[in-house]
């Protein structure tokens, strides 16, 4: 199902995203939005993260000294990439904080020019046990490119607002 599909925009935060209450264990959302990522992504957060690493920022050794042939995306923008693709859907406004990430993975590599869409499956939700206004829950995110290859999933937990008290 896409997001639009799901929850009704009367019951969405105002800026979008779903309650705590209507989210549901099973329930897998396809993302409307998609992203070809390009070499300016890949250089802009290297550079800003620090990360020198050469399999990113230095075609010449790519395509000289790997089995590549040329620059992987970033792993770590490849995860914020599909995390920040799911926020319009489901999460904004609603998040609290993130609580953590498991099992993350990057199956297959991801380049230059490639088109990333991506998956979000809530696996399950709590309640909390310190605030009575949230809600812990369990996402399973995934991103595909343009061949339906897997390139990136990781399990996150999210602190999620209650609907408001009317």
């Amino acid at each position: 199902m896409t997001a639009a599909d799901s929850v009704p925009d009367s019951r969405r935060h105002w800026r979008g995203g779903i309650y705590f209450e209507d989210f549901a264990a099973g329930v897998t959302w396809r993302h409307r939005l998609t992203r070809t990522v390009t070499q300016m992504d890949n250089m802009l957060f290297s550079n800003m993260t620090m990360n020198p690493q050469p399999l990113h920022v230095d075609r010449h050794f790519c395509e000289t000294e790997t089995e590549w042939g040329q620059p992987l995306m970033n792993s770590l923008f490849t995860l914020g990439l599909m995390i920040g693709v799911a926020v319009n859907d489901l999460t904004n406004g609603t998040t609290i904080a993130n609580l953590g990430m498991t099992e993350t993975r990057f199956p297959n590599p991801l380049f230059e020019g490639d088109t990333v869409s991506c998956t979000t499956e809530v696996l399950g939700k709590r309640e909390s046990k310190s605030r009575p206004n949230a809600g812990i829950v369990e996402f399973h995110h995934r991103a595909f490119k343009q061949d339906g290859k897997l390139v990136a999933e990781t399990r996150r937990q999210a602190f999620i607002l209650k609907r408001p008290a009317t």
